[in-house]
């Protein structure tokens, strides 16, 4: 069995006043190994806690992860994090952050370093190697942060807004390097975004999640990722189906949004 499942997933945080806020409820999914998913949704619904589910950061109240037929229990190599900010380690140069992973495991320098290498040719970075990390820009860091995390070569990415501090020239450009990463890898992604024409770009699927609790609201089965492969992702969004999509999930979301604040107002 290969893929990543989640079966029936509730979280809810007891707070120290005695009450609690369920952030998801009742969230299945399957995911066949190397499919793109993006996740969006009101702030609040639950996705970074699904995120943080899924990496074995937090236990679910209910339900559970299976990973190729394992249930997760916790942070695994198999399971790579790529944060908003890179999480980088500042006082190390590029390629001493890229194979973090590898050398924490044991590994030498001859069974990594080719790799690693390589991974810096794909993501443009092979001549700041020896770059120290706050040399370098926004964009360049996310590109470590990538690097870094298919340095330990695992089963699924985990992405949370990873490209939401960039510039909108560098965020598209780090667009194309996820689905030149995608296809090339093989990989599985989930990928957290607010921007719903971020999630239209890079999401094989799309899941559009309900206020809290998070719930599944609708899921989109999508062509812009696959056709933004190697392509312009300005002439992916003159496809005649994107305008309509991207409307259509901005007009539920802003509904979601009018909703969250009516109960808001009424509670004061």
């Amino acid at each position: 069995m290969t893929g990543l499942v989640l079966e029936n997933l509730s979280m809810r945080f007891d707070l120290p006043n005695g009450t609690s806020v369920q952030a998801l409820k009742d969230v299945s999914l399957d995911l066949a190994a190397g499919e793109l998913l993006s996740v969006l949704g009101p702030s609040g619904c639950g996705k970074t806690t699904l995120l943080n589910i899924v990496a074995g950061f937090l236990a679910p109240t209910e339900g559970r992860v299976l990973l190729n037929g394992h249930a997760v229990t916790g942070p695994a190599a198999e399971r790579g994090m790529v944060f908003q900010q890179g999480a980088l380690f500042e006082w190390m140069d590029v390629r001493a952050n890229v194979s973090f992973g590898p050398r924490m495991a044991g590994k030498r320098e001859r069974d990594w370093g080719a790799h690693v290498d390589h991974l810096l040719d794909v993501v443009g970075l092979r001549e700041f190697k020896e770059k120290a990390v706050y040399e370098l820009s926004g964009g360049m860091q996310q590109r470590v942060a990538l690097a870094r995390c298919l340095a330990n070569d695992p089963d699924v990415i985990l992405m949370d807004e990873p490209l939401g501090a960039l510039d909108a020239l560098t965020r598209e450009k780090m667009q194309s390097l996820v689905l030149k990463l995608w296809k090339e890898t093989g990989k599985t992604i989930i990928l957290i975004t607010h921007s719903v024409e971020e999630a239209l770009l890079l999401g094989e699927r799309l899941l559009v999640m309900a206020p809290r609790p998070g719930r599944i609201h609708k899921e989109y089965r999508l062509p812009f990722a696959d056709l933004g492969v190697g392509e312009d992702l300005r002439a992916v969004k003159k496809h005649p189906d994107f305008a309509a999509t991207r409307e259509e999930i901005l007009g539920m979301i802003w509904n979601m949004e009018e909703e969250i604040m009516g109960r808001t107002e009424a509670a004061q």
